[in-house]
């Protein structure tokens, strides 16, 4: 489907039915309600198998989707404030300035309000943000298409293969959520909204910038559009966005001695640095030669699905903000060197790349629904299986 405008284009109406009278529709929360619940039953099914797998192992399942891999660094930074470093090499020390502040600072305070532990208040916080943005999502689906599509991206985007983070102590859903309703507000011309939700998401994650560039670039086309006659919103907007990710940014700089370079410089410590893919690429040399745990060929398969279902999408010509959010998104996971088995978590946030196989599905649920069910059951029992791996067996990081 094809849109009229870039950024805003007209909510599509379902059609009615034969006749004078159209058939009575779900409204519109209850039908978001449907969507939201059964993006929860995914989650907890998938959270139900990674506990199974757990107990079956010896294992403790809170301990492991609440305190595992980045999650522990979080907890420490919501305890004890950021200055911890674990050196290696010379070249390798593990800082926790890596992590940026807003998911910390939420662990922080609901301890402190709550009777909760650290791990319980990640988990509190990320099923909480998952299910934000699961709405943020539907909404976005309605809005550029109709409600069976926007329940098919909600379903979706919580049956990915690495969608068991959306269950555990990380950054993910909460960055999703800020991004799924600044995007959201861009497609209805609220700028303000849009720059004030970026500048959260830009607190979020390293990536969250990819919000603020969606902002910056569908202002830049507004402005280009109407010939510099714009509200003041958008100029507000505009500046608004990108302030959570370059004020973390330069305060790290600056801690560092190094105002411009020293974030950076703490990433690269970490193995972390952009390449445009050369370190890719020779991961995926070694993976085709040598061959590696199930982990790695699958996160190069996601990968590519990723970069495919972007052709996709610009070929169904998507509004400028979820091109240029996406994309951005895709460039980190596909440009930048470091833990190649956690590109398929980047990616997690890109839910405008399903928006293709969404609109499939949808049309598939119409003409045959029972080939819809099977659809949904094997990428089920995928995601299930794979995420209770993924966190329970694989013993990698995230």
């Amino acid at each position: 489907m094809t849109h009229a405008s870039t950024l805003a284009p007209p909510a599509v109406k379902e059609p009615a039915t034969e006749g004078s009278r159209a058939r009575p529709r779900l409204p519109l929360a209850a039908a978001m309600g449907t969507a939201v619940g059964l993006f929860a039953a995914a989650r907890l099914l998938g959270a139900a198998a990674v506990a199974m797998t757990a107990w079956a192992t010896g294992g403790h399942p809170v301990l492991l989707l609440g305190r595992s891999w980045d999650s522990v660094w979080y907890l420490r930074i919501a305890t004890d404030g950021y200055g911890r470093t674990l050196h290696f090499r010379p070249n390798v020390a593990h800082s926790d300035l890596a992590f940026f502040p807003l998911y910390p600072g939420s662990i922080r305070v609901v301890t402190e309000l709550t009777p909760l532990s650290g791990p319980g208040a990640g988990m509190l916080i990320s099923w909480t943000a998952a299910a934000v943005a699961a709405c943020g999502i539907y909404a976005i689906g309605v809005r550029l298409h109709d409600r069976a599509v926007a329940t098919a991206l909600v379903l979706l985007w919580g049956l990915l293969p690495h969608s068991v983070v959306l269950s555990m102590a990380y950054t993910e859903p909460v960055l999703t959520a800020f991004a799924a309703w600044s995007l959201y507000a861009l497609l209805t011309g609220r700028w303000l909204w849009a720059g004030a939700l970026a500048a959260c998401a830009g607190l979020a994650r390293p990536n969250g910038f990819a919000v603020a560039a969606a902002v910056l670039v569908a202002a830049a086309y507004e402005i280009f559009r109407r010939r510099g006659k714009v509200s003041h919103r958008l100029w507000t907007g505009v500046a608004l966005a990108p302030l959570g990710w370059v004020a973390y940014v330069l305060w790290v700089g600056r801690r560092m001695g190094d105002p411009l370079g020293g974030y950076f410089e703490v990433q690269r410590l970490w193995g972390s640095r952009f390449d445009f893919g050369l370190g890719s690429l020779r991961f995926i040399r070694h993976l085709l030669l040598e061959g590696d745990q199930l982990l790695f060929p699958t996160a190069m398969m996601i990968v590519a699905a990723g970069l495919l279902l972007y052709g996709l999408l610009i070929a169904d010509r998507a509004p400028l903000p979820l091109l240029v959010y996406a994309g951005a998104l895709l460039i980190v996971a596909i440009g930048g060197s470091g833990f190649f088995e956690s590109k398929p978590r980047f990616l997690l946030p890109a839910f405008p790349l399903l928006l293709p196989l969404a609109c499939a599905l949808a049309r598939t649920a119409r003409a045959r629904p029972w080939h819809a069910t099977l659809v949904v059951g094997a990428l089920a029992g995928l995601s299930f299986a794979y995420g209770a791996y993924v966190v329970v067996i694989a013993h990698k990081p995230l």
